[in-house]
């Protein structure tokens, strides 16, 4: 399906799709396999001799802080008013556990073999309190330089919007399988990912380089290539964000998007991905904050909605697995649903797993008394919870789901694993413009000055330059907002060198846009002769700010990886072969296209 402008992927989709529900894999369509059969008959057994604590217990999915299950974390007694990570299991009983690194403050990843002593701890933990079964233990392990959490030596991988530049199905299949094989290794069963949401909105600050591109019929296509190597890896997945969040301009941490497709569009552009995951057998589908008004004329965000998650997903679509919330943090949950209330609407939605439901004690009572009082019926509990189960036994969690810690050191980040990471990523490099067939750079002697956007990135590409034979190099970042001062300084120490190159990262904000433009011009002006190179590190759509650039390249991911990749790249080592995933429309008109879908410039 050939793509130019969102408005133009959109105006072929309207009016050509059939109505919702048409092409839709229904519940009753095949028989689940007997596998899955006889883990829904377990499963069944085994809920039938919870208690209703435990029942609501497996339904939610908690943050723990610290780096040891039995190690105290002041952030664990403030929010849960017990000590270790081993305490909140025991007191709260929960189904799952989501990891993060230490950006975000509850530093569970460190090592392999600290982050599988953390899992082990976690599990034995869970087997020795409640309803005595294994957690699901989850991260957000994506790819690519935006969500990522295991830390070297983890094996950095392109991310969704890299590898569709590769065009292989091949590669999509082999980076989810690394990385499910390095989750798995440390006590990781669940990763929420891979990302099925259609990016057709350039100014979309929360999906862009996670989403596999425009194009719904390839986004379908890596989505399932990406599922089998998940499976292959030894990992549950999960197809996110639910309807579908690639044509929006509001974040939904920070607020509450509004899909303005319609039934048709809906059908054409979002959904398609997530069909090809359901007919692959995706594990998990979660939820996006996002009102879609087509799909639920009450606007309630879907997480919420039962016409999106029950008569959509669940029986328009057919899906049987596990439906998981978006991060019910999120300001687009929080926005109008108080913690007592956001949990019970998800359930009421027809969603089974909460996910960081905030202030744990009201959400998990607010249940109970849901259920106590007819608000939720038990049926309607016990669906969930034996999806749940059914779920930890389809993938092995009983009845001891431990690792060896001693393994985990020795499979992430594993020679095989870095080898194979960095020919991925050399195929997912795109050249976008070569005026003058700049590039390769010739053999020659020259120094380069190395600047613009991250000062361990702009460091990074110097050292890698500096490292070539004849090639001397000077780093000099200037921020993601240079101002005029900066860009003068930028000025004056091109004069003393061959070649610049330029790193941006605008991030789709208007300000950094600006600013970054304004030192690529200034630079180009101050040129002559020599060659001025943009790299654009994340958003292949930086250039909108500076069509002028002559040469451009875009890497979709600013990880030591990728930057090495373009490095080769420059020098000619390996040819850029990758193509864009999206359209790149003109900042001030997006229906007008600076290059389109598809488009990749090869060296001559």
């Amino acid at each position: 399906m050939p793509h130019t402008t969102r408005r133009q992927v959109l105006g072929a989709a309207a009016g050509t799709a059939a109505a919702l529900g048409i092409n839709a894999v229904h519940a009753d369509a095949a028989p689940p396999p007997a596998a899955s059969r006889r883990a829904r008959q377990r499963a069944e057994a085994l809920v039938s001799r919870m208690t209703l604590e435990e029942k609501v217990g497996q339904l939610f999915v908690v943050e723990v802080y610290g780096q040891a299950a039995d190690a105290p974390h002041a952030k664990n007694r403030e929010l849960y008013g017990v000590d270790t990570p081993a305490d909140v299991i025991k007191e709260y009983r929960p189904g799952g556990v989501i990891y993060f690194d230490a950006r975000r403050g509850t530093d569970n990843l460190r090592t392999p073999r600290q982050t599988a002593a953390l899992s082990n701890g976690l599990q034995r933990a869970a087997l020795h309190s409640g309803a005595r079964l294994p957690l699901l233990i989850a991260t957000d392990q994506e790819g690519g330089s935006v969500v990522y959490r295991m830390p070297s030596p983890a094996t950095q991988l392109p991310g969704n919007m890299a590898l569709a530049a590769s065009r292989s199905r091949t590669d999509a299949r082999r980076a989810a399988e690394i990385t499910a094989a390095e989750l798995a290794s440390v006590g990781i069963n669940q990763d929420y990912a891979p990302s099925a949401d259609v990016n057709v909105n350039a100014d979309n600050p929360v999906i862009g380089v996670r989403s596999f591109g425009s194009d719904p019929e390839l986004c379908s296509q890596l989505v399932t290539a990406s599922l089998r190597g998940f499976h292959r890896g030894g990992t549950a997945s999960a197809a996110k964000h639910f309807p579908g969040h690639g044509d929006t301009d509001t974040d939904s941490h920070t607020g509450l998007p509004v899909i303005h497709h319609s039934l048709d569009e809906l059908n054409e552009i979002d959904l398609p991905p997530f069909r090809a995951a359901i007919a692959q057998g995706v594990d998990t589908v979660l939820s996006a904050h996002i009102v879609v008004p087509a799909l639920d004329p009450a606007k309630r965000p879907a997480t919420m909605s039962p016409p999106i998650i029950t008569g959509l997903l669940r029986e328009k679509l057919g899906f049987r697995g596990v439906i998981a919330t978006d991060a019910l943090d999120m300001s687009g949950a929080t926005e109008d649903f108080p913690p007592d209330i956001a949990p019970v609407r998800a359930l009421q939605a027809g969603c089974d797993q909460l996910v960081l439901a905030p202030q744990l004690d009201t959400a998990r009572k607010a249940v109970l008394k849901a259920v106590r009082d007819g608000t939720i019926t038990q049926a309607r509990l016990d669906a969930s919870v034996v999806r749940l189960v059914a779920h930890k036994l389809r993938h092995g969690l009983f009845p001891r789901p431990y690792v060896q810690e001693s393994r985990a050191e020795r499979t992430v980040g594993k020679r095989r694993h870095l080898l194979d990471g960095s020919a991925l990523t050399d195929r997912t490099i795109t050249l976008v413009k070569n005026d003058g067939d700049v590039l390769p750079l010739p053999a020659a002697r020259r120094s380069v000055l190395v600047t613009g956007w991250g000062t361990d990135q702009v460091d990074g590409v110097s050292a890698a330059i500096a490292a070539r034979a004849d090639q001397q190099a000077s780093p000099l970042s200037t921020g993601s907002a240079p101002d005029a001062d900066r860009i003068a300084a930028c000025v004056r120490a091109f004069a003393d060198h061959d070649v610049a190159l330029v790193l941006t990262n605008t991030a789709v904000a208007s300000d950094r846009g600006t600013a970054q433009a304004a030192l690529v011009e200034a630079l180009r002006k101050s040129a002559g002769n020599r060659p001025v190179i943009v790299a654009a590190v994340q958003n292949p759509y930086d250039i909108r700010h500076f069509p002028n650039a002559p040469t451009y390249l875009t890497t979709y991911s600013h990880t030591t990886p990728s930057l090495d990749s373009l490095v080769r790249t420059l020098y000619g080592d390996t040819p850029p072969t990758g193509r864009l995933p999206v359209p790149i429309p003109t900042l001030d008109d997006p229906t007008r296209t600076l290059f389109p879908h598809g488009h990749g410039l090869r060296y001559p």
